[in-house]
């Protein structure tokens, strides 16, 4: 496994990150737990989940499973730099209006303590905000985050879904207080998915905050089973989005081919190649899926490929304004 620093803090993270939003959902504990170990075996120690995954009714459930594999004991917990995320509705009727979608000191509280519980552990390496709040200060919430690191529960915090602006705010609002600031953001990014590049790739690389990759084969969309639909796959299966790609998917499998290698290496290969990119998020619902994703790491893409994939799959040209604008 290859690693890399997060952001511009001295926290090494594998270069692929163990997603786990499939876990109590479309995978079950069992195979978590075997999938969990063999990340750790095959030299993975970054494990990204969130509050909300098990979702609706079953919010916390993956975490949940996360914790009572941590119980296991054998290093497992001090293995691996656990990251987790808080902003959607985790309320019950005690929370009354403070606990719908947003962020608040109140919440990054109730929020942190509760993950902590489910996680079975007294501290999450790297805290993220799973979406912007613009109706909440930074007054407020670098307060919350400092509290937080103090007491020893959180190390870093990081963002998801953010804007360019509302990195660059983040950041200089922090500086401002003396504090690190962001060392993460977490955005949708992949080969279908480029706009990321105008903004958010430029703004984390000039101030040190490390991206990562959500949703690098777009849904399933770039892992090879679009054109030859299997079950199980409900996102990569859907008609009318393979319709829409179809030219650009037939030519990178024809790509893949001539590389001897498969489209979802080759695109999360693609993701390591970006600037300021940290890690892609692997969200494997088999042991299978994992095993075969491991070879992307270890993927070197010549100048004429990356070439070949700008034609396939252009993206906005390079970053604002010079993308539209002389």
């Amino acid at each position: 496994m290859k690693y890399a620093y997060l952001g511009k803090s001295g926290l090494k993270v594998s270069r692929l990150c163990l997603g786990t939003m499939n876990f109590g959902v479309s995978t079950d504990e069992k195979e978590a737990f075997r999938i969990m170990d063999a990340a750790l075996d095959a030299g993975i120690n970054f494990f990204d989940t969130a509050n909300i995954y098990g979702w609706g009714e079953n919010a916390g459930r993956t975490e949940e499973i996360i914790g009572r594999w941590f119980a296991q004991g054998g290093s497992r917990r001090e293995k691996v730099v656990l990251a987790t995320k808080f902003y959607g509705d985790m309320s019950d009727k005690a929370d009354g209006p403070n606990g719908e979608g947003g962020l608040s000191a109140y919440k990054l509280r109730r929020h942190l303590e509760g993950s902590l519980r489910r996680l079975q552990t007294d501290h999450i390496e790297l805290y993220q905000m799973h979406h912007v709040d613009r109706n909440v200060s930074w007054d407020e919430l670098w307060e919350g985050f400092r509290i937080a690191q103090y007491q020893g529960k959180i190390g870093y915090v990081g963002s998801s879904n953010f804007a360019g602006r509302d990195l660059v705010k983040a950041q200089y609002e922090a500086k401002s207080r003396g504090l690190l600031g962001l060392v993460s953001e977490q955005h949708k990014f992949s080969l279908l998915c480029r706009l990321p590049e105008l903004e958010v790739l430029p703004a984390a690389e000039e101030h040190g905050i490390g991206v990562i990759a959500w949703s690098p084969l777009d849904g399933g969309l770039l892992g090879g089973n679009a054109l030859r639909p299997v079950e199980g796959s409900k996102r990569a299966n859907n008609p009318e989005r393979v319709e829409k790609h179809r030219a650009q998917l037939e030519a990178f499998e024809k790509l893949c081919r001539e590389l001897g290698e498969s489209e979802a290496n080759v695109a999360l290969a693609w993701t390591l190649t970006r600037p300021a990119m940290t890690a892609p998020i692997i969200g494997p619902r088999t042991l299978g899926q994992f095993e075969e994703s491991l070879r992307a790491v270890e993927i070197e893409l010549s100048a004429e490929t990356l070439a070949r994939l700008d034609e396939i799959f252009p993206g906005p040209g390079g970053s604002a304004p010079k993308a539209y604008a002389w």
